[in-house]
């Protein structure tokens, strides 16, 4: 069985176009990426786990970020390297998080900080032992071989029943390969990943994710993005 990343990057019909673009209406950021370049991050990020912190296929990573488009990266290199994610509330040697919740992960063999800056910067002043992400993964190579499918990948869910579950909900919401998908809607549990994240990626869609919207801005936002379906 391919990750859920394979199925991801495979779906998309051109590679250069924009996959997932993202807003935070709180700090004013936008970053866009393309297909390429998000599978790129996600490659880095799963050469990382493999190669520098020794991750196996059927390790779990604990993904305790926001939305964003580091977030999005980490997942994917997450599923491509083989891991069962997993989200607060639940455990693994490997955690990834944001600096102001490094005391809700003290037992973690491994912790990685996540900038969530929109140029993948790194974080300043970090204690000792704490991986930086974004100057972590950048070292390593752009392109990934994954290996065999180990079992779970979010939670107790299996890579088909992500796939089919994210399936179900495009088709429900009407989306399809080409669509512009802006959503404002959270990707923070399990479900929310599936249906708000994986959906409309996993079906050749590009997604235009806003954080902490302005619902004044999400009118002309649509018509500036070209959205051809609007999740909120």
């Amino acid at each position: 069985m391919a990750s859920i990343t394979d199925a991801v990057l495979s779906a998309t019909p051109d590679p250069t176009r924009p996959m997932l673009t993202f807003y935070d209406d709180g700090t004013g950021e936008r970053t866009e990426l393309s297909a390429l370049t998000l599978g790129n991050w996600a490659a880095k990020t799963a050469n990382f786990f493999r190669d520098e912190l020794g991750l196996m296929p059927g390790d779990a990573v604990v993904v305790d970020l926001p939305e964003h488009w580091q977030t999005a990266a980490i997942l994917l290199g997450a599923w491509w390297a083989g891991a069962a994610v997993e989200l607060p509330g639940g455990s693994g040697d490997v955690v990834v998080t944001t600096a102001d919740r490094l005391d809700e992960h003290p037992d973690a063999s491994e912790t990685i900080v996540a900038s969530l800056d929109p140029f993948g910067m790194g974080v300043p002043g970090l204690p000792v032992g704490v991986l930086d992400y974004g100057p972590s993964v950048r070292i390593h190579s752009d392109n990934f071989a994954p290996g065999a499918d180990a079992g779970p990948s979010l939670g107790d869910r299996s890579a088909l029943q992500v796939l089919d579950a994210a399936q179900a909900t495009a088709t429900a919401a009407g989306i399809a390969s080409g669509s512009r998908v802006l959503s404002t809607r959270s990707w923070r549990d399990a479900d929310g990943i599936v249906e708000n994240l994986v959906a409309p990626l996993a079906v050749g869609a590009s997604l235009i994710a806003v954080a902490n919207p302005d619902e004044e801005k999400l009118a002309a936002r649509a018509e500036t993005e070209r959205a051809t379906v609007t999740l909120r």
